[in-house]
């Protein structure tokens, strides 16, 4: 009997078992690490030639960590992620270890404590490593509880003391450990993709108004890791006066960075002024930012708004591939670590781009793909990867 000719159930039950992946999630991904490469080799030359004599530096190495991140997203796509989600408390707890490792051992760069080296390895970011065991622990962590709720007492036994209490110490310790480093871009997608997931989970109200309770607990704390750090506090004085006035304050202090950024974004206009004429890129943005934490501005510039637009859509088609994956994952599991990396990637994605626009203040968030750096793309590949393990086994309701 052919599949079709099956009924419903057996049809539904043999789709779960396994079929191709989402081919569009992984289009996606080849075209956004091609091009990725491509712009942190054009962004990355002048640096290469004036430190290392060798204009391919940086694109060696991130093809390097491309290559490793492939190798390892392989690996993981063909392990049925349900097998590896049995992991994710040993994973969390290799990543804690790590953060506390990277807060007395780490190579301090900037007055930040962000990488380790672990023997002949290349460093490594324990923070970015988190984004993704997170996700794990969560996914499996959540999806044993219950989140409705038959009465107020049950609410605040069940929800709040034994739910929302052991979900709030989780994330603390972990956003704790990288607000130390300090990391609060990376601490603030965390949170969010937390939060996100932890919402995704409830079905009462509530659930949902208790969760937005916590958020609003949480926000405080946020707004004091910003007054404790001067140069934070100077980033957040200088978008908001950029806000109100539409000029740029103290552009050759705390405003330089945002001032070069918006004058490459201007210069680009609407068709950029083409590949590879990057002005920015001859070190006028401070330190490395124009191939790491810059880029999608040196993207502006030389694709203009149009090539900026064009990738946002991309970024689009993914959260909408991405959603439909959650949408049809098999199991609860599978929803939440699906919506999880979803969230995680286009929320990383639009705060980058928010930022490097003046939309929201500096905050040295990379944005996958396109970014250079070993962590970051070897995390984000493999978190495509389970997305793509998941898309095999969504329900398909053939008629």
């Amino acid at each position: 009997m052919s599949i079709r000719k099956a009924p419903l159930k057996n049809r539904i039950k043999f789709a779960i078992q396994g079929h191709r992946p989402d081919l569009l999630i992984l289009g996606f991904a080849i075209l956004m690490t091609l091009f990725g490469a491509m712009m942190i080799f054009d962004a990355s030359v002048y640096k290469a030639n004036t430190i290392f004599q060798d204009q391919f530096y940086f694109l060696k190495l991130q093809i390097l960590w491309i290559v490793i991140g492939g190798i390892l997203a392989t690996i993981v796509y063909f392990i049925d992620y349900r097998k590896i989600l049995k992991f994710s408390l040993p994973l969390l707890i290799i990543t804690i270890v790590l953060l506390i490792t990277v807060l007395i051992i780490g190579e301090a760069t900037n007055g930040s404590k962000r990488w380790i080296s672990l023997g002949p390895l290349p460093p490594i970011q324990p923070a970015e490593i988190a984004k993704l065991t997170m996700i794990f622990y969560l996914s499996n962590w959540i999806s044993k509880r219950t989140y409705k709720y038959s009465s107020l007492k049950s609410a605040i036994k069940e929800g709040f003391l034994k739910n929302m209490f052991s979900f709030v110490a989780i994330l603390l310790v972990v956003a704790t450990l990288i607000i130390f480093e300090p990391d609060l871009g990376t601490t603030v997608i965390i949170f969010l993709t937390s939060f996100a997931m932890f919402l995704m989970a409830g079905n009462d109200k509530t659930h949902f108004f208790g969760s937005i309770a916590t958020i609003l607990f949480i926000f405080p704390l946020g707004i004091l890791a910003i007054i404790l750090e001067p140069y934070r506090l100077e980033r957040v004085k200088t978008f908001f006066s950029m806000i109100i006035t539409g000029d740029v304050a103290d552009p050759r202090g705390s405003g330089y960075q945002m001032q070069q950024i918006l004058i490459g974004i201007g210069s680009g206009g609407l068709l950029g002024k083409g590949f590879g004429q990057s002005r920015q890129r001859f070190g006028y943005l401070v330190e490395n930012t124009a191939f790491t934490d810059s880029i999608f501005a040196i993207v502006l510039e030389e694709l203009g708004l149009l090539g900026g637009a064009i990738i946002i859509i991309f970024w689009l088609g993914f959260l909408w591939r991405g959603i439909r994956v959650t949408l049809n994952a098999p199991d609860r599991e599978g929803r939440l670590l699906a919506g999880g990396i979803t969230i995680w990637l286009t929320l990383q994605t639009l705060l980058n781009i928010a930022a490097n626009v003046g939309l929201v203040p500096l905050t040295g968030i990379p944005i996958p793909f396109l970014t250079y750096g070993g962590s970051s793309t070897i995390v984000t590949l493999i978190g495509i990867a389970i997305l793509l393990n998941i898309s095999r086994f969504t329900k398909t309701n053939e008629k």
